[in-house]
């Protein structure tokens, strides 16, 4: 990404517990672009389950003109409705509308915090346009639902050059995950595919492994792996079982990356019934800002985060309580800004 001389950021708080997140957050963001002299341009929007009843939808025309008009999007947690009719999830709209094909999920482990192994650093890139979140389902009869899972050479394609450019500038090592024994074709194409773009990364090292494989080998060793690179649904389940091989939602950030757009967002749910109560771990949003400050080019900015939130976890008296402290979120954010703060 080329850093330019100011940005628009679009801020959508989401629900549940979103604003809480997001709020502690914002000190973090702040402190970095007042120390870089970053322009940051900020608008917040509407956007969630609570704009369902107001706008019968859950991504209100005025929000999507918003987005539009930003460089980027800083999104929380939202609730999705689960009957059918209902909205589509805000995040898989913002995905479709500005095409942002490649789902990026960092793990690794942090000195402090109880991971299954001490030395995980991996990200797993997800094709995030199409597969089984197309969104093609229909019924037939009363009785037989079906739900089309979607694999294009197009859209595989470019994650993969995504998945293969992140390999070539870690440490050198794709495993493509799959179901090629059962789901022939779909898969088959994907494979297919990854092989023919692989001919343009010799220096990379390239494995593979059935999904239901890679479910067990992420709790075995989980430290051999670099980027692991997999369609929609099969990313979506083994990321969150990554986030939780290091530490927990409440450190897993995600950053959903376009030609020209990015949306960066924590992955844990809205958790409604810890709304207003300030309990929350925020440091997946921190993480999703350091996420979007990568994906900036303020490298140095990104890591002052990194650094902090390590002096945070391993001084161990303002944690949230799924870290095992009992600090609010609030405190956590005010924490780690005033962290950075003190090393700039």
């Amino acid at each position: 990404m080329v850093v330019k001389k100011s940005w628009n950021l679009a801020i959508l708080k989401g629900d549940g517990v979103g604003p809480e997140v997001i709020d502690a957050a914002l000190p973090t963001l702040n402190v970095i672009k007042n120390h870089f002299n970053i322009k940051i341009n900020i608008k917040y929007g509407d956007a969630g389950y609570y704009c369902i009843k107001k706008y019968n939808t859950n991504l209100p025309d005025k929000t999507i003109a918003l987005l539009k008009e930003s460089d980027m999007v800083l999104k929380g947690p939202m609730t999705t409705p689960e009957v059918a009719g209902s909205p589509e999830s805000a995040a898989v709209k913002i995905r479709k509308i500005f095409d942002l094909y490649a789902n990026v999920r960092p793990a690794k482990s942090i000195r402090g915090i109880k991971s299954l192994k001490d030395n995980v650093d991996l990200i797993i890139v997800r094709e995030n346009t199409e597969g089984m979140y197309s969104g093609k389902e229909f019924m037939v009869g009363d009785d037989t639902a079906i739900s089309m899972r979607i694999i294009t050479k197009k859209a595989t394609e470019r994650a993969a050059i995504f998945a293969f450019e992140l390999a070539r500038k870690r440490k050198k090592h794709l495993t493509y995950v799959h179901k090629q024994n059962i789901l022939k074709i779909g898969d088959g194409l994907f494979n297919n595919t990854i092989m023919e773009v692989y001919k343009k990364y010799k220096n990379v090292k390239i494995d593979s492994a059935h999904i239901d494989a890679m479910a067990q080998w992420l709790i075995k060793q989980p430290e051999i792996y670099d980027v692991i690179f997999t369609e929609n649904l099969f990313g979506d389940i083994i990321s969150d079982e990554s986030a939780m091989v290091v530490g927990g939602m409440g450190i897993a950030p995600a950053a959903n990356i376009g030609y020209n757009y990015a949306m960066f967002e924590p992955v844990h749910g809205s958790a409604p019934k810890y709304t207003n109560k300030d309990i929350v771990n925020p440091i997946a949003t921190i993480f999703s800002i350091k996420m979007m400050f990568e994906w900036m080019g303020y490298t140095n900015a990104s890591k002052l985060i990194d650094d902090a939130v390590n002096t945070l976890i391993k001084d161990g008296t303002v944690l949230t309580y799924d870290l095992g402290g009992k600090a609010k979120c609030s405190e956590v954010g005010q924490k780690i800004a005033g962290i950075i703060e003190h090393n700039i």
